[in-house]
């Protein structure tokens, strides 16, 4: 196992890494709408959804790979009102053929953010 660490992503808030490369895949960790520098994007879930992406971009990307190779994704919306907005910015990051995923609606997320996004990449 390895752990991928990158300066173009927030760094983790906890006992955890960034992404785990094993078995020829990316573990990445679920991202919320923080800057590199740790700074929470405020603004509305499209703003916040765009931040999110960005980070799992830069993960994959340390790690030699990239969301064309992203093969799942797990979604968590603090309100499933945003679902069609989260969509629209979420679908500008990928093409055919899509990534499995599961979007649910949570109680909660860590500091109060509208999504995080978690995904398994092939890592080559």
């Amino acid at each position: 196992m390895e752990a991928i660490r990158t300066d173009r992503a927030p760094e983790a808030i906890g006992p955890y890494s960034q992404a785990v490369r094993a078995g020829g895949f990316l573990f990445v960790s679920g991202q919320i709408p923080l800057t590199p520098e740790g700074l929470l994007v405020g603004g509305d879930i499209r703003q916040q959804t765009e931040r999110v992406m960005e980070n799992l971009k830069a993960i994959l990307e340390a790690a030699g790979s990239g969301l064309h190779r992203v093969v799942q994704t797990t979604c968590f919306l603090a309100d499933m009102e945003d679902f069609p907005a989260f969509n629209e910015v979420y679908a500008r990051y990928f093409a055919p053929p899509y990534p499995a995923r599961a979007t649910v609606a949570v109680k909660a997320l860590p500091r109060g953010v509208r999504v995080e996004v978690a995904c398994i990449a092939m890592a080559e």
